[in-house]
């Protein structure tokens, strides 16, 4: 069926790219350590990768093995939605910069990063997460999946961000005191 080649095919391309993110991750956790950070959160980030990896077997698998057809209109509004949380998650690594990582690493010395999607939110990667692990499933039906990461993506999210609001310290609760997690609004001045 030519829309589970177009899935899978989309599903290779975001496996990739998370790849190519890890090597990035890898370089920024050198920088990092190298200028006094360290890390916090190991515990989770290892049960983060098991369920970022198994996702996209999860995704292919539901499509494939359960006969998921795609879902018309709302495949194409799920596709559009995926492709936006890859637009926010890029702009919160751009903004981030050297200080991105997909591991909780402080860099004791600096002040928190305020500008890009940070002027809206305290999260813009998570909320770009929690999009892309309800989205892509969604493109082409897998329900299931939808369901099932979302879940634990909450979960896991629950720990981490309280892992890295405590690590991050007085600066970083002092510079988004009045920013939420999830939900942007306009520009804190």
């Amino acid at each position: 069926m030519i829309s589970q080649a177009l899935y899978l095919g989309f599903l290779a391309l975001l496996a990739v790219e998370r790849g190519l993110e890890l090597a990035i991750s890898r370089k920024n956790a050198r920088t990092a350590f190298a200028h006094g950070g360290y890390e916090v959160g190991r515990r989770h980030y290892a049960w983060m990768a098991v369920v970022h990896t198994s996702f996209f077997v999860c995704c292919a698998g539901e499509v494939l093995l359960l006969k998921r057809p795609f879902p018309g209109g709302f495949g194409f509004i799920a596709l559009f939605a995926a492709l936006a949380a890859q637009g926010l998650r890029y702009s919160a690594v751009s903004a981030l910069g050297e200080r991105w990582n997909v591991r909780i690493i402080v860099w004791p010395s600096r002040e928190p990063v305020t500008g890009g999607p940070y002027r809206f939110m305290r999260h813009p990667n998570y909320v770009a997460v929690i999009i892309e692990l309800l989205a892509v499933p969604l493109v082409h039906g897998a329900f299931l999946s939808a369901l099932f990461f979302s879940i634990c993506n909450a979960v896991l999210l629950t720990v981490r961000i309280r892992a890295e609001e405590r690590a991050l310290g007085p600066a970083y609760a002092a510079a988004f005191a009045h920013h939420p997690r999830f939900i942007p609004k306009g520009p804190v001045e």
